[in-house]
């Protein structure tokens, strides 16, 4: 794997490839060619699913995974047709004014079978099958539309985030379709955002940085989410065209008691406040989580303290009652 760690000089840009590597043996593992390539494809998958550039030998475990993502693959493929995913909007608050400004659109899959499915347990799989393309268009135009209509019904100043799947941004066109999902949903730019965690842009720095910048070009805004979980390179997030910071919520659920994470928290802040970013804390989930985003100067919260994610109806009762972090403490 040092071998061809690199870097490369490619018409003079540096550039780094890994290797997933798949290992089937002779004669146990196939007698014929067919077989052991079968085989010792499927051991590269599972090197691909532990992170790349290392290698997996194969068993017949592997072959008994691999049906069972075959066979929810095809459950997914089915899932979309016939209307089974929904979506989820959780609350964003403003901590100056205690109000929603915002949403976050989450995937759930409803499915007759296993019920309420986690994205958890099904988005790695649309990742590798490549599905994550079909399913984060449908995200995008029913998060829109979505938008749209709490816009019509008086809501106006609301934002919907989407978080986004490298593939997608390595799709060609995907500015272009971005802008025709925009413009057939009726939301304007302005209110879209697209989440980014900050692994997947430092490991697709140029490509990914070239896309981020047309579509800023049109006014929709970019946020790193989970951050500080990562590896940070700031000689690339300084030249990222973003606008917000998430802090993890993995640095929020033991403050203000532990005082590495409140020094973690009050990094992040500080660091976004010197870009002039705003800062949103992830999963605050007690009055004195709150209490203590506050005091750090952030400028937005998201979690249960406030609100679980919701449907799209109850999102709407929940803004038509006004209910806000003011009136929630």
């Amino acid at each position: 794997f040092s071998a061809i760690s690199g870097p490369f000089n490619a018409r003079g840009t540096q550039v780094r490839v890994t290797a997933a590597v798949g290992v089937s043996i002779y004669p146990s593992d196939g007698e014929h060619a067919a077989d052991l390539i079968k085989n010792s494809r499927t051991a590269m998958y599972r090197a691909k699913e532990a992170g790349r550039n290392g290698y997996r030998i194969y068993s017949p475990a592997m072959n008994e995974k691999a049906a069972t993502l075959f066979r929810m693959e095809g459950m997914m493929q089915k899932a979309l047709e016939k209307g089974e995913f929904i979506l989820h909007y959780q609350p964003k608050c403003d901590l100056k004014t205690g109000f929603v400004t915002g949403v976050e659109a989450l995937i759930r899959w409803l499915s007759p079978e296993m019920g309420l499915v986690s994205p958890a347990d099904f988005i790695p799989i649309a990742e590798d099958s490549g599905m994550i393309i079909e399913v984060g268009e449908w995200v995008l135009k029913t998060a829109c539309a979505a938008n749209k209509r709490l816009h019509d019904a008086g809501f106006g100043g609301l934002t919907v985030s989407v978080n986004l799947s490298p593939s997608q941004f390595k799709e060609p066109g995907f500015p272009e379709k971005v802008a025709r999902i925009l413009k057939d949903t009726g939301l304007p730019p302005g209110y879209l955002e697209f989440e980014l965690t900050e692994s997947v842009i430092i490991h697709n720095a140029e490509e990914i940085i070239n896309a981020m910048r047309e579509l800023k070009e049109s006014g929709i805004r970019f946020s790193i989410d989970d951050f500080g979980v990562g590896y940070s390179s700031l000689s690339y997030l300084k030249r990222l065209p973003i606008d917000i910071l998430k802090i993890d919520r993995s640095f929020i659920s033991n403050v203000p008691g532990n005082s590495d994470d409140v020094s973690i928290a009050v990094a992040i802040t500080r660091f976004a406040q010197s870009l002039k970013l705003e800062v949103v804390a992830e999963g605050v989930e007690t009055a004195e989580q709150l209490d203590f985003i506050r005091k750090i100067g952030c400028n937005v919260m998201q979690g249960y303290f406030f609100s679980r994610p919701l449907p799209e109806d109850k999102l709407k009762a929940l803004l038509k009652e006004g209910k806000n972090l003011k009136n929630h403490v």
